[in-house]
């Protein structure tokens, strides 16, 4: 079993780099090519298509990997259910999609991007991927996951060469995401078998399906919500587009925070089980330094390189983008300690309950705060929603776990990472401007800013720091050996 989970792990970890890298490389591209508003509309109407997917599929797919994995030694067991989820997703998704074309495919000024967007809902159909998860099968997700995005990226070059591409650009999207679905049941004569219909039972997935899509509809509702309520309340895809490649910028540094979370939350459920609280508090205590290790220079050196980054990476026309990324990278810092007591603890302790109900606590705030500050501040209104509605969920749940978990181990060893971000970010602000040229100053600044930051840390002799270093010295010694 460690074997696994060394290899599921190690797949996870090649996915996530790459998941980083690919869109360095096209996102500065399509900025280009597309401009300000085709980015917009491709990102409003993906966040209405989203809803009917999210609706349509209930909590199949967490329901789905979770009985798959209780019958991993059950061909027979895990056949019927596999058919029996499958077959129930289809139908409710088929549901979805007739509601989707009658209410935004068939009329109005988008409807061909919406019927473009239909073969995205037929690939999430077809889509099997929690079942080769259940099997703890990540070798062929993963592999399936970085063939059709490094297939989009190709396409994305020879294809899309002007503004008038965008069709072509989300029909990209889909057809390779259908693709990669398709080729997903090539694999299952290896893992189930064929079953009569007339000895499934469909109903029985019902309830289930539905007590896990609350939680589910909760948490992925409110990440598209921004988008479809800066497009619906000002009219302006233009603003749609600056606050996507805003977030676009700030998911891709989380990435490399809530990695984290992929190898400490099966730890944690693990050692729940057998009862050992004192070493779930160290390493939840383990977690929040690494959070606050890399949230505050990174929060520090967005703002810092942001004016410097923003026409660099996104091209001409994007200027407002630099002041959405000031306003929203405290977003790093949020989710990266939501991560740890929402993803890591309370999920893995079985509290899911209470992760749901900080979750909608954080999407209602989201929700008021977009309505106010949307029609005042336009895209930068919505980074402020944003901001407010994951500390909202940071405090709501903190204050939930404050018996359960040592508090002070959320913030006691905060303040060395807190002022090493501001001298890096003084000196860094310093070096904005040292030459004409923008690249050399941003070159400047990312390098010197990383530098101070760590060499500072080592001044204020950092445990967890000289922890870690020690670690892979360590381990850098013993393969020399």
């Amino acid at each position: 079993m460690k074997k696994s989970i060394l290899k599921n792990y190690i797949y996870n970890l090649i996915y996530q780099i790459i998941v980083i890298i690919l869109p360095l490389i096209t996102t500065p591209y399509l900025s280009r090519v597309l401009g300000a508003e085709n980015i917009g509309t491709y990102s409003y109407t993906l966040s209405i298509v989203t809803y009917f997917i999210l609706f349509g599929s209930l909590g199949v797919a967490m329901y789905g990997q979770r009985e798959i994995a209780y019958s991993q030694n059950d061909k027979k067991g895990r056949s019927q259910k596999f058919w029996e989820i499958v077959i129930f997703r289809m139908i409710t998704l088929m549901i979805s999609i007739i509601i989707f074309y009658f209410t935004y495919a068939s009329r109005g000024e988008y409807k061909v991007y919406y019927q473009i967007f239909l073969l995205e809902i037929i690939a999430n159909m077809l889509d099997i991927s929690w079942f080769f998860q259940g099997m703890e099968d990540f070798k062929k997700t993963v592999g399936r996951n970085l063939i059709i995005r490094i297939l989009s990226v190709i396409l994305i070059f020879l294809l899309i060469k002007d503004q008038n591409d965008l069709a072509m650009y989300i029909l990209i999207y889909v057809l390779t995401t259908f693709i990669g679905n398709i080729s997903l049941w090539f694999y299952l004569p290896k893992y189930i078998q064929k079953l009569s219909l007339k000895h499934l039972n469909l109903k029985q997935h019902i309830k289930p399906t539905i007590s896990l899509f609350i939680p589910q509809i909760a948490t992925q509702v409110y990440s598209v919500l921004d988008r479809t309520m800066i497009g619906s309340i000002l009219g302006d895809m233009s603003e749609v587009g600056y606050y996507e490649q805003g977030q676009k910028i700030t998911k891709l540094t989380l990435a490399i925070i809530t990695a984290l979370g992929t190898v400490v939350a099966p730890r944690i459920a693990n050692i729940y089980i057998e009862g050992k609280k004192e070493e779930i508090n160290h390493y939840l205590k383990r977690s929040f330094n690494f959070v606050w290790l890399l949230a505050c220079p990174m929060i520090a050196g967005l703002i810092a390189i942001a004016t410097n980054f923003v026409p660099i990476f996104f091209g001409e026309g994007y200027d407002k983008v630099a002041t959405i990324l000031c306003v929203i990278s405290p977003l790093v810092l949020a989710i990266g300690l939501n991560n740890v007591t929402g993803v890591q603890y309370l999920i893995q302790v079985k509290k899911q309950k209470i992760y749901t109900i900080t979750v909608i606590i954080g999407a209602v705030t989201n929700v008021i705060f977009n309505f106010i500050l949307i029609n005042i501040f336009k895209s930068v209104g919505a980074a402020i929603a944003s901001v407010l509605a994951e500390t909202a969920i940071l405090i709501a749940q903190l204050i939930f776990v404050r018996k359960e978990i040592n508090i002070s181990n959320v913030y006691k060893d905060a303040w060395k990472y807190i002022f090493s971000s501001i001298i890096m970010f003084i000196i860094t602000i310093l070096l904005k401007n040292i030459t004409n040229n923008q690249l050399y100053n941003l070159v400047l600044q990312m390098g010197v800013g990383v530098c101070i930051y760590f060499g500072m840390l080592i001044i204020l002799k950092d445990k967890f720091l000289k922890e870690f270093i020690d670690r892979f010295l360590g381990k850098l010694n013993l393969k020399k050996a």
